[in-house]
Formats: C-alpha cells, sequence, structure tokens
C-alpha cells in the first residue's frame, strides 16, 4: 500500500519498504522533518511536543521510534500514552508546547497507522505550513543533538483529565440533569482508545449504568472502524436487547461520533452535529453572556455534509456556509464567520468554545444535554429535526481518466444549476445536491447526493455517474 504524504503529516500500512509502507525510517525520517519545521518557526526557543496514541497494535513501536526521535533532536516530549486526538490537541494549549503528534490512522482498518502533526495551536497544519513540510522531506536535513542537549522526556497519561475537566465545565453541559435521568448507556470502543475515554466522560457525567463492549485498547478492532451502520451491527442489537436510552459509538482516535437510537437504529453520523447545533444555537444566549461578541450562530460544515444543518441555522437565525471537505477548511471558515458552532456530516462535532478540533467527547457531553432536556426518546428527537436522506457512492478511477475534465463536462452539464467548484463539483437543486470529488486517500471519485426522499437521492447518483461513465467511454 503506497505511503500517503499530505499536509497533515504522513499515512500507510506498517511494514515493507521504506517508501512505500509506513516503516520505521519513514517514522524516523518524517519527525525529523517535524522538527527541522518547529525549530525554523521557533528559532532560539527549545522545542517542545505533544505526543500521544490511539491503541492500535503498531502504537507502542511507532510511539517509541517517534518519541526516541524528537529526544535526538533536542525536542522536550509529553507523552501521554494513549489518548484521543482532541486529548492532544487541548494538551499542546494548555502545556504551551509548539506542537504536538497524533499517532492514529483515524478511521483506516487495523494495519494502518500514522503521523499526524499539529501546531501551537492545537490545530491541523495549514495548508502553507504543510506543504513546507513536504518540501522539507524532500531535503531530509538536520542534526543530531549531542548527549548535553538531548530533549526531556515526561509520561503524563493524567491530561487526560484536563480535557474533561474543561468539558464539564462548558455552561451547556448540564451534568445534573443528565445524572437525574439515570440513563442506561451501550458504548462501543472499538477497542482502542475510546473504549477507556468515554466511559470515563460518562461515569464524570453521573452515568453509572454503562454496558462497555470492545473498550479494552488492544488494538483487535472487532469491526471496520468507521461509524457506518453497516459495520455496527453487535452494538445496534446489543442496545435493543437491553433497552437501553442509546449506543455511543466512535472511532478509533475519538473525533468521531455517532448515536444508536434506543430502537436499534442509527442515527445517521450527518445528524450527530445537527442536533448538537439545534442545541448550542437555541442556547446561544448562553454563550453571548459569557462571551459578549466572540461568536455568532453561523454554522459551517464540509460541501458533503447535510443541508440540514442549514436549515437548523437559519431557524435559529443564523448563516450557513459550507467549506471544502477537510477539518483545516472548516476550521478556517468558522474563523472567518466567528462560528459558534460546525464540523462535518462524518460526525466530526468543532465547539471552539473548548478548541478547534473535532471532538466526540465534548459532542457526547453536549448531545446528552440536548436529549435529556428535550426529556423524550432519542427518535422522537430525530423526528423533530430536519429530514433528509443521503446515498454515498463511488467510482474507481484508473490512470486514462482525466478527472478534471470530467468535473468540468459535469459543471458544464449542469451550468443552468447552482453549482460549488471550491472542492471537485457540487450542484444543487431546491430539492436535493450532489457532490463530486477526488479522494484524497483512493483512486476514486466520491459521488455524494442527499435528497428529502431516499428515492430522489439514489436517482441523482444514478444520473451523475450515468454521464461521468458516457464521459469516460
Amino acid at each position: 500500500m503506497p505511503l500517503i504524504k499530505s499536509i497533515s503529516g504522513i499515512r500507510g500500512t506498517i511494514g515493507g519498504v521504506s517508501g512505500e509502507n509506513l516503516t520505521p525510517l519513514d517514522i524516523v525520517n518524517f519527525t525529523g522533518v517535524f522538527v527541522l519545521f518547529l525549530n525554523k518557526k521557533y528559532p532560539g526557543t527549545k522545542i517542545k511536543v505533544v505526543i500521544g496514541r490511539d491503541g492500535r497494535v503498531s502504537g507502542e513501536m511507532v510511539k517509541n521510534l517517534t518519541v526516541g526521535t524528537l529526544l535526538a533532536r533536542g525536542v522536550n516530549v509529553i507523552d501521554l500514552g494513549l489518548a484521543t486526538t482532541p486529548t492532544v490537541e487541548v494538551v499542546v494549549v494548555g502545556q504551551k508546547a509548539q506542537g504536538g503528534i497524533i499517532l492514529s490512522a483515524s478511521h483506516n482498518p487495523q494495519g494502518w497507522n500514522a503521523l499526524k502533526f499539529i501546531d501551537a495551536r492545537g490545530e491541523f497544519l495549514s495548508k502553507v505550513d504543510g506543504e513546507e513540510i513536504l518540501a522539507l522531506a524532500q531535503e531530509n536535513k538536520g542534526d543530531f543533538s549531542s548527549e548535553e542537549n538531548l530533549g526531556s522526556y515526561v509520561i503524563n497519561p493524567f491530561l487526560f483529565q484536563e480535557h474533561l475537566r474543561q468539558i464539564l465545565e462548558i455552561p451547556l453541559v448540564d451534568v445534573e440533569t443528565i445524572k437525574s435521568k439515570n440513563l442506561k448507556v451501550v458504548v462501543d470502543g472499538i477497542n482502542a482508545v475510546g473504549g477507556m475515554a468515554v466511559p470515563e466522560l460518562l461515569k464524570l457525567l453521573g452515568i453509572d449504568n454503562i454496558i462497555e463492549l470492545n473498550c479494552e485498547p488492544n488494538g483487535q478492532f472487532t469491526h471496520k472502524p468507521e461509524p457506518l451502520a453497516e459495520n455496527l451491527a453487535q452494538i445496534r442489537e446489543v442496545v435493543k436487547k437491553e433497552k437501553a436510552d442509546l449506543g455511543i459509538v466512535v472511532d478509533p482516535d475519538v473525533d468521531r461520533l455517532a448515536f444508536i437510537m434506543e430502537n436499534g437504529e442509527m442515527l445517521s453520523e450527518e445528524y450527530t452535529i445537527v442536533a448538537i447545533a439545534d442545541y448550542v444555537l437555541e442556547n446561544f444566549a448562553v454563550i453571548e453572556t459569557a462571551r459578549p461578541g466572540k461568536y455568532t450562530k453561523n454554522t459551517v460544515s464540509n460541501l458533503s455534509s447535510s443541508r440540514a444543518l442549514k436549515d437548523i441555522t437559519e431557524k435559529h437565525g443564523g448563516q450557513y456556509e459550507a467549506a471544502a471537505v477537510g477539518e483545516v477548511n472548516v476550521v478556517t471558515k468558522m474563523k472567518e464567520l466567528r462560528s459558534v458552532i460546525g464540523g462535518e456530516g462524518n460526525g466530526g462535532v468543532i465547539f471552539p468554545e473548548l478548541h478547534y478540533g473535532r471532538d466526540a467527547l465534548v459532542g457526547i457531553a453536549l448531545f446528552l444535554s440536548y436529549l435529556v432536556k428535550k426529556n423524550i426518546s432519542m427518535s422522537e428527537m430525530y423526528q423533530e429535526l430536519p429530514q433528509y436522506f443521503m446515498v454515498k457512492d463511488r467510482i474507481e478511477l484508473t490512470p486514462d481518466i482525466n478527472l478534471p475534465a470530467i468535473l468540468e463536462q459535469i459543471k458544464q452539464t449542469y451550468s443552468t444549476e447552482k453549482s460549488t467548484d471550491i472542492d471537485g463539483v457540487k450542484i444543487d437543486w431546491a430539492d436535493s445536491w450532489v457532490h463530486l470529488r477526488g479522494s484524497n486517500t483512493e483512486p476514486i471519485i466520491r459521488v455524494y447526493a442527499e435528497a428529502k426522499t431516499l428515492e430522489l437521492a439514489q436517482a441523482k447518483v444514478k444520473e451523475i455517474k450515468d454521464n461521468i461513465l458516457a464521459y469516460i467511454k
């Protein structure tokens, strides 16, 4: 499997040939390049880096290589051990570090791992910074430190508690009401770090009746890690059998969040941010009182996310805008609009009052507050939200296919409709939309569609795919 190098770091399968897979040489080289980047950005400063891993089988090996390289480059290291992606982001800011490295391949299957770089703001690198790192990787320069200049090493897994403390102190997190409802909750931690983090958060929220599935962080994934309905048969069955109030699902590094309703059906991951936005916007006055003028009711998600967020935002008097796919793009647009809430339709909640990063833990706390204040079941809550149906499909790319030309053809074919081309091409109709874009990680064209009925969404996907296949032929 090719080693994937992007502005956010490197990702690949463990073992094999250097440069083609994620090998020890690649780990050492790119860790060193990140140090070069930080040294250039903070000249004369003793660099401090926070590091955390998600629980994969290869995680300890990758961590040891990364830490050893950082120390050899003269960097002081704070090792959180098993830590969620949002925890690393929060700790980087709290410890005034110059950067962080998250060892997680996110929703990729077992056998993968990655080094994801974040900056001193606890955010993923900008496009400019990421491209600078990729350029430095081509030079592969930099000296190692003498013994007297080696970095220091501290392991402190307890800094996770600081992340949880900040969540509990958010005014919109209603611990007392959550506790009073005596909820029964099923948690699927996919045998990664979420198996530790989510139950601990729930206990602090006053929930004692927790059924844990796959919560041993040994990296032995029991199902495909992406939180999609087809991968979640076990928890759906357990929620229904145990008559639980809900189920909670996270991906291996806990930046994506999905819920199972009390009837065993999945609340589409698209609706994670929709429900939470409804709660945050409804209680905007609470945030405005605490932070006068800092935020607006404006929201942001990416182009492939549900139109339901737009409907919810406008219901509360705010403005919605879509960004290109990718967390860094959503965050940039949120800052521009001073958005109080935003995220991605893949279950990624970004609540800037805590930090500018997708965070399933703050999402859980806000969602549970929303649910208990409504005092209804999850399925009843869902019925109160705008109803849409989404279809996600793909077309395999071959070397002879000219993707830019195909996207331009589609844009011309639908030139009388509203279109957006900041990331692929999105065509908007009054009752539906279709978004086409090349994948950043696979040789495919992603074809997403949403409409008020499943049949219309399916028809839109077929229509667009038929047009694309006709162009290819």
